[in-house]
């Protein structure tokens, strides 16, 4: 196999054009959406090698930046189950990526070579972009790369990154998970929604009938715009949706996920009437929020990732005891999550817990090690994973006659609530779905959800340094290695405050440190953070003003 036409085809069309140094990490890669017409074409190559490996498996390939500004773009690969690549695979990513030119055949040879890989004609790739100005030119280079890897390919056009990594699994798994289809990928949501409500109908508990008042949806200007019209016209008047940040703004400009769960008010222009239920998307719905304003106190509330997950999990747990099986339920968290949630959980719901450093792929991991494994950052992204003997073992009791009529029927509804769920990564439709389906079975409304346990307030930050690998961490990101003695000032630190709790960690996405700090009041949690913020400064090589309260 001979890699002669990918390298003249890419300096001819897509040249390399710096030699700003660019790496593959868990949101594979980013950057400013006019550096990457070479990386993606690249990746094109590379996807194509990566199903010939995988004896002609799909590959998923997505273009977006999720939830960063609308100028930045990127691209993931996802593998056969719609599960990110592996560590092995980042490395190859980051090497081709930053290869010149004039050395791209070669180095694609020498990968061939050392995979075993001798053709690419049945190579598979599959691919979506979001709205972003700049993934269709994005797009054409992707398909530039395939095509002249010699694969095949199909390209989705425009879908959520939840949905391509969805298709993806279904294509794998020849139509068991579901059709692979975005027509395919609703009907399954909806169809396991409606079948969810008439179930809870026939147990005479409240049915999603009665829960219809209107649920408020920011779109952040992105692909779920398009989407959510789509959703709504499955489910009528069952769930009411109103979308704000429809597409007619700035993609993530003061509003989505993010900017909500980061500065902890809603999207700019939006007024909150006491009561009303809202949630908000990230650029490519793979990140959900809640919020609201208290009827009582007139105040911004904010249901984040920790919140779901605790409503997530405490609703599985019901659910799992009232199937008799011996099911192991636990929840996985990063550094991230709100000490009040991990007392929540671990004391009050009596699910275990596990922490592990911030990114997906770990949190993906760890769940798969529980029979049923909910996990989720507090920044809204994250799913519940279910292993394939556990589901046999569900399917199996809802028809053995030994156990009773209420056993078999809570088989039958934690099997509908596993379809209501995408299992391949977070999706912020499915995650919308299932919490509004947890609300209606309970009778609450966001307020009563909101009682369950009172978060400690907490802050976050971002410093500027001149290198942010200067900062390595250990201990699941909860705790500073490097530099030296930046630890032990920041503990000094958060012995001053009641309550206080603060990591710090490198950005992987962004270069910057991100500061987090938890304390018992806002001020403290805000004067922790900056205090906090200035150690990283004077230690890490801080560039720009120095932080101030």
């Amino acid at each position: 196999m001979e890699f002669d036409d990918v390298q003249v085809a890419g300096e001819k069309n897509y040249p390399k054009r710096d030699e700003i140094p660019i790496q593959y990490g868990t949101a594979g890669f980013r950057t400013k959406g006019n550096r990457l017409e070479h990386v993606i074409y690249r990746m094109g190559v590379l996807a194509a090698i990566r199903s010939a490996c995988k004896n002609g498996a799909a590959i998923g390939v997505m273009i977006t930046a999720s939830h960063n500004p609308e100028e930045d773009n990127g691209v993931k690969l996802m593998d056969p189950m719609g599960e990110m690549l592996g560590p092995e695979w980042e490395k190859y990513a980051s090497d081709v990526a930053n290869v010149p030119s004039n050395e791209l055949g070669s180095v694609f040879q020498t990968l061939v070579k050392t995979l075993g890989v001798t053709s690419l004609q049945n190579s598979l790739v599959v691919f979506a972009r979001d709205t972003r100005p700049s993934s269709p030119v994005l797009a054409e280079a992707l398909e530039a790369g395939i095509k002249a890897a010699g694969a095949q390919f199909q390209n989705f056009g425009l879908l959520t990154t939840p949905q391509l990594h969805y298709i993806v699994r279904c294509i794998n798994t020849n139509g068991q998970y579901g059709k692979p289809t975005e027509e395919g990928y609703f009907e399954k949501l909806t169809e396991a929604f409606i079948k969810l409500r008439n179930m809870r109908k026939m147990k005479k508990m409240k049915t999603l009938e009665s829960y219809t008042s209107c649920l408020y949806v920011d779109a952040a200007n992105g692909i779920g715009a398009q989407k959510v019209p789509i959703l709504q016209s499955k489910l009528g008047e069952l769930l009411k949706i109103s979308l704000v940040s429809d597409g007619s703004g700035r993609l993530n400009h003061e509003c989505g996920a993010d900017f909500v769960k980061v500065q902890q008010k809603p999207p700019t222009g939006v007024t909150l009437v006491p009561g009303q239920r809202w949630a908000s998307f990230d650029g490519d719905v793979d990140r959900i929020v809640y919020y609201f304003s208290g009827v009582s106190d007139n105040q911004f509330h904010l249901l984040d990732g920790d919140k779901i997950a605790t409503l997530v999990a405490g609703y599985l747990k019901d659910l799992v005891l009232e199937t008799g099986l011996p099911l192991n339920l636990g929840l996985v968290q990063t550094a991230y999550a709100n000490g009040s949630s991990t007392n929540y959980i671990t004391k009050t719901l009596k699910v275990p817990v596990a922490c592990v450093p911030t990114g997906v792929k770990h949190l993906h991991h760890k769940a798969q090690e529980f029979d049923i494994g909910v996990y989720f950052e507090a920044n809204g992204h994250g799913t519940t994973l279910v292993s394939d003997s556990s589901y046999e073992l569900l399917q199996n009791a809802t028809k053995d006659t030994a156990k009773s009529d209420q056993q078999r029927e809570a088989c039958d509804l934690l099997l509908s609530v596993i379809d209501l769920i995408n299992q391949t990564v977070g999706d912020a439709i499915s995650d919308l779905l299932l919490v509004e389906m947890i609300l209606a079975t309970y009778d609450w409304d966001v307020e009563q959800w909101n009682k369950a346990y009172t978060d400690l307030p907490n802050r976050q930050l971002k410093v500027k340094v001149k290198d942010r690998s200067v900062i390595q961490t250990t201990d699941a990101e909860r705790k500073a290695a490097t530099p030296p003695g930046l630890q032990s000032a920041i503990d000094e630190t958060v012995a001053k405050y009641v309550s206080g709790r603060s990591f710090v960690r490198p950005s992987g996405t962004e270069d910057v440190v991100r500061v987090y700090a938890e304390a018992d009041s806002q001020a403290s949690a805000d004067e922790l953070a900056n205090e906090v913020a200035v150690l990283v400064y004077r230690m890490a090589g801080g560039i720009g003003e120095e932080p101030q309260l």
